[in-house]
């Protein structure tokens, strides 16, 4: 007899539907059939999609940056994250320089990271650095560590890392089985004036900072032969760019990650009455930057949100250098952009971040052996977003239009919203295994 049984569900598996049932024994999926088998515990789908556990491999829970604190902790942020479908996200220790800080990093953010009600990997992140390169990421893998960010800006507080060493690393990247991710703008071309207000964060933060940084970065990935994966790119001439000239690399070991926010809003928002809501980094950019990037959508590798909210109250500043910069999506990612794009978004939140993440076929695919981590999701018809789990005071996705509803999200076979309502459980830390194309 099997522990739980889902049935009458449009299975998702390897790209296509299937109308079957689909079997968990001891947090596994273990079987699917077209009839019916015995268990424990039987959950009706009702001929909703049943999709692989989605995994969001950008969020920044308990950011703290500026003297302010993003407003979702670990354990209100991974409720959020549930009550989107997501099983498992991936967050960031604090950017360390040296292997002593980065150990303390580690168990510090393990302590707070335990909070969480899904699974979650983090993510090593790496500031100008003191320690020797090789040494740094040695003691990043011992710690259980198989992803490293970088940051090609913010030079003002010490966060940069420069060429010679992206470079370095991306050749360790290689010998070494790591995922090197990078925060890519270029530093000469950001304007931090204090005169600036939110209104002027495009110009401060200009998209050929990103598509300049982007093509230095491909040739480096093209040279060496390593692996880096772009979090957050903003702007559709980015991602023209990268297709013209980098066609050889481009997801194949130069890999894209955007947004929801930059499919979903424009520049021009900064400049409505509650624009200091829409500030965050990179910018939202122009109209014609988002189609060309929702034009160029099938070469968007992974999605990730970047969750890092902040109280409206502290948005509320007149000058843009006291403004904390972060949005909240993790909640609304999938409905938003299935609304879009329909079924080719699927790999984006599953599969293709499992891959990256060095997760599956573990997590981000359903087959037997595989964790069941399921999604339940409704088609549903046009309907706004009403419901926001967030700890933040506001969701810039509320009242917006999507067409599906999240019904049920399930943990390694566990049911962490059953039908709306939260069960809250105990996440587990996923411990590095290498990468793996």
């Amino acid at each position: 007899m099997h522990d739980l049984k889902i049935i009458n569900g449009n299975v998702y598996r390897q790209g296509a539907f299937e109308h079957t049932n689909l079997y968990v024994d001891d947090g596994l999926i273990t079987g699917f059939s077209k009839e019916e088998r015995p268990s424990k515990e039987t959950y009706d789908a009702k001929g909703a999609m049943v999709l692989p556990g989605f995994i969001d491999p950008h969020v920044h829970f308990s950011l703290r940056v500026g003297g302010h604190t993003s407003a979702d902790d670990f354990r209100t942020g991974s409720i959020a994250a549930a009550y989107g479908g997501v099983t498992t996200f991936v967050d960031f220790l604090d950017p360390t320089d040296t292997v002593e800080a980065l150990e303390r990093a580690f168990e510090s953010r393990r302590e707070e990271a335990a909070k969480s009600v899904i699974d979650y990997k983090l993510h090593a992140t790496l500031k100008h650095p003191k320690s020797a390169l090789k040494d740094y990421v040695d003691t990043m893998q011992r710690l259980g560590l198989d992803t490293l960010k970088v940051f090609t800006t913010y030079s003002d507080s010490g966060r940069r890392t420069y060429d010679e060493d992206i470079e370095r690393l991306l050749e360790l990247s290689k010998e070494k089985d790591f995922l090197l991710l990078a925060h890519i703008e270029k530093d000469a071309l950001i304007t931090t004036d204090p005169s600036f207000t939110h209104e002027d964060l495009a110009k401060s933060r200009p998209s050929e900072s990103e598509t300049l940084e982007a093509f230095k970065l491909a040739d480096l990935v093209r040279k060496t032969g390593g692996r880096l994966y772009m979090v957050h790119l903003s702007s559709g001439n980015t991602l023209q760019g990268l297709k013209d000239k980098y066609a050889d690399v481009l997801n194949q070991g130069f890999y894209v990650e955007t947004c929801p926010q930059y499919l979903t809003f424009t520049r021009d928002r900064l400049h409505d009455a509650d624009g200091r809501l829409y500030t965050f980094a990179p910018p939202l950019r122009t109209k014609r930057e988002q189609a060309l990037l929702k034009k160029h959508f099938d070469d968007v590798h992974s999605i990730g949100t970047d969750h890092a909210p902040f109280l409206s109250t502290e948005k509320a500043k007149e000058r843009l250098e006291d403004i904390p910069l972060g949005i909240g999506s993790v909640e609304h990612a999938f409905n938003i952009l299935y609304h879009t794009f329909g079924d080719p978004l699927i790999d984006k939140m599953t599969m293709n971040p499992a891959k990256r993440m060095g997760l599956f076929p573990k997590k981000g695919t359903l087959e037997i052996g595989s964790d069941a981590d399921i999604t339940i999701v409704e088609k549903t018809g046009e309907r706004t977003i009403e419901q926001d789990h967030s700890a933040c005071d506001y969701s810039l996705y509320k009242g917006k239009t999507v067409s599906t509803r999240i019904l049920s999200t399930v943990s390694r076979g566990r049911f962490i919203i059953r039908d709306g309502t939260l069960e809250e459980k105990q996440g587990h830390w996923q411990k590095g295994r290498g990468i793996h194309d």
